[in-house]
Parts: C-alpha cells; sequence; structure tokens
C-alpha cells in the first residue's frame, strides 16, 4: 500500500487526531494512529477507549487498500521537522513496516497490527435520534459551560456537559456545586427531543474541532454513545450514564436586590482585593447599598486585608454577602458583556449573574455563584 500526501497538511490532522490520546496507556495499541486507505481515502483514528476521533482525508495519487498502526508520538515529531513537501508512504503487511520518503531521504517505522486497534462504536439505529446543528452554536454552548464542571469520582454526572435539546431550544449545562452556568439558544430548529451527558474530555476535543470549522455539524446519540460530524472530522464518544441533577431546583425565583456593574472594572478589583484574602477559603465580601459596592477581603493569620469601593446601579435592600473569590473571577473572565447583573436573595442563597446585554436576542446566559458564610 502506498499513498502521497502533504506534509503539512497530514501534521495538521495529526495534531487535531492526536489530542484523544492518553499520556499514559495500559494497552500499547492506543499509542498509535490506525492509518487505512479506503478507495481515494485516507482514514484515521486515534482512540482512548472511551473516546475515538476519525479524521477523512481524500487522496489523489494512491495504490492499495488495507490498515496499518503507527506510534503517534514518533510520526508527529517527524513531521514537525519537515518543510511542507510532497512524502510518499509505503507500506508492507507482510512485516509491518512503514517507509516515507521525502525530497532528500527515507525514513523506516515499525507498525503495529490494526486488528488490535480498538473497534469504533456503532451507535444502535432504532435508538438513533440525530441533530443538526451551526458548528457556531455548539461551540458556544460547549466554551460557556465547560469549565464549570466537576472533577468529583462520587458524582460522575457532574464531570460533563448536560445537553438538553428540544424543538423550541437548546440548552447547555454544567456544574460543579458551587458554581452552575447555564446557556440557552433558542434559535434552534430541532426535530423530537434528547437529553445526555457530554464527558469533559470529548467535550474539550470538541472545542477545539469546532474552531477550525464553519457550518453544520451532525449530532447522532443512543442510549450509551454520541457521534459528531464535523467536516472531515468524526467524534465518537461514551456518554456519562447517570441522571443529572434538578440544577433548575437550585435557582433562587426571587431575587428582589439588583446590582449592575461594570464587569472589567469589578473583575479587576475583585481580583486585586482577593491578593488579600485567606489562602484557604479565598472569601471576598461584598457590602452593598446605595450605588456603591465595596469589595473587601481579610487574611487574619497574616495581618492582611483590603477594600475598594466600586460605583455601580442597586435596586434592593442593603445587603452584606461572602463569595470564593477564585470562582467568582473564573464566572466573569467567560463573559464578554460591558456591564453584568447581580441578582440576590439573601446572604446565605445563590448569587446570580448575567450579562447586562447579549448581541443574540436568541442567547439566554445565567451564571449562579453559590455564598460563603461571613464571620460577623
Amino acid at each position: 500500500m502506498n499513498f502521497v500526501i502533504s506534509s503539512s497538511d497530514l501534521l495538521s490532522r495529526l495534531q487535531m487526531v492526536s489530542r484523544v490520546i492518553a499520556s499514559k496507556n495500559t494497552i500499547p495499541i492506543l499509542d498509535d494512529f490506525l492509518f487505512e486507505i479506503s478507495g481515494k481515502n485516507l482514514i484515521i483514528k486515534a482512540s482512548d477507549l472511551e473516546t475515538t476521533i476519525v479524521c477523512k482525508m481524500q487522496l489523489i495519487n494512491v495504490d492499495g487498500e488495507g490498515h496499518i498502526a503507527v506510534d503517534a508520538r514518533r510520526l508527529v515529531e517527524i513531521l514537525k521537522e519537515f518543510s511542507e513537501q510532497p512524502l510518499t508512504f509505503m507500506v508492507d503487511f507482510n512485516n509491518l513496516s512503514v517507509e516515507i520518503q521525502s525530497q532528500h531521504g527515507k525514513y523506516s517505522l515499525t507498525g503495529h497490527n490494526a486488528d488490535d486497534f480498538p473497534k469504533t462504536p456503532a451507535l444502535k439505529k432504532a435508538e438513533m435520534q440525530e441533530i443538526k446543528i451551526t458548528s457556531e452554536l455548539f461551540l458556544s454552548g460547549v466554551s460557556m459551560t465547560h469549565f464549570a464542571t466537576a472533577n468529583d469520582e462520587l458524582r460522575p454526572a457532574m464531570n460533563g456537559i448536560y445537553i438538553e435539546a428540544d424543538s423550541n431550544a437548546i440548552t447547555f449545562v454544567a456544574t460543579d456545586a458551587q458554581k452552575l452556568v447555564r446557556y440557552m439558544r433558542k434559535d434552534v430548529t430541532i426535530t423530537g427531543s434528547a437529553g445526555f451527558i457530554l464527558p469533559k474530555k470529548p467535550s474539550a476535543l470538541l472545542r477545539n474541532v469546532l474552531q477550525k470549522f464553519e457550518g453544520e455539524i451532525m449530532l447522532q446519540i443512543d442510549k450509551n454513545n454520541a457521534s459528531f460530524k464535523i467536516g472531515e472530522y468524526s467524534i465518537i464518544c461514551r456518554l456519562v450514564d447517570a441522571n443529572y441533577p434538578a440544577y433548575n431546583s437550585v435557582i433562587p425565583k426571587q431575587n428582589p436586590n439588583k446590582l449592575t456593574v461594570d464587569r472589567v472594572e469589578f473583575y479587576n478589583t475583585l481580583k486585586r482585593v482577593s491578593v488579600f484574602a485567606n489562602a484557604a477559603t479565598n472569601l471576598i465580601r461584598l457590602e452593598i447599598s446605595g450605588n456603591n459596592v465595596r469589595i473587601s477581603a481579610e487574611d487574619l493569620d497574616n495581618s492582611l486585608s483590603a477594600y475598594e469601593n466600586v460605583p455601580c446601579q442597586y435596586e434592593g435592600d442593603p445587603i452584606v454577602i461572602g463569595f470564593r473569590s477564585v470562582y467568582f473571577l473564573e464566572l466573569l473572565s467567560n463573559l464578554s458583556s460591558t456591564e453584568i447583573r447581580i441578582e440576590m436573595s439573601e446572604p446565605n442563597r445563590a448569587g446570580l449573574i448575567f450579562p447586562n446585554e447579549t448581541e443574540n436576542e436568541q442567547e439566554e446566559i445565567l451564571m449562579l455563584l453559590m455564598p460563603m458564610m461571613l464571620m460577623s
């Protein structure tokens, strides 16, 4: 089996596909790419057993068909050192060898038996649902929620993004029990309904692929797996087998105290003041009344303290509430609006954060942050 391919084209695909490969694998074949020639197409696969990425490239110059596994790390390292040029791959299935011919030399690699490579999961057609959605929308949903997922072995449902779709909207939700993000888009047309938990790793892989793609993607899901077809890439992953928490029940409905403030000014002030917070708690204190919010922090163990006043617009009764600064900063950094609106009810109830304006009227962003107990 022989084929000719551009060094830079191949490298860009391999770098994307290799993101799924774990740093340490107990099964040696998972350190490999699977190369398969079918007709005029080169199909490249990589897997960690839970997630598989497939890339399909069309070739002009190809002779023969077959498949072989090749060491991923070594192949990527070799390709990084080539300038743009055509490379000829010659595969001998008898001794599982791969030779790469460049303009000035030849490089020999040892391949591995492709039959040992894990099979790509097949979705059950009887259970399968299909959703077509724009890459921009799905990228926005994943990007807005991925950072809020948990790393909790005891609660696997929270280690992914819950995606809920119906004929009216698609909603992305992530929480780690301290913060929650809900991203909703209503500018969709979806037949039927679906709800599933997308694990953290494939959501990160999807984000990387979607950043380089414009157009419509096809999402197929069954009870156990999801398949995303994005241009020349496909990502197939096992879904989280768990029930997602009833997130709507933790979102306070009545929040009469509303604070509107410049996001960047509030963020920068919070970041400065939080330097003086206790390292273990990261507690910052907000004292809100009139048109002023006083942000303060202290570390009694090291005799440190700081406060700053930030002008704002406020409707409601004076309130004093505490939050963990590291979570607050993380939420604010994932918003792009000029102003934010913070809605609160009581010092012991969660605060809600909204962008005060959005570019898309069909977009709804809600962020929730649990408060911390304040010492009087």
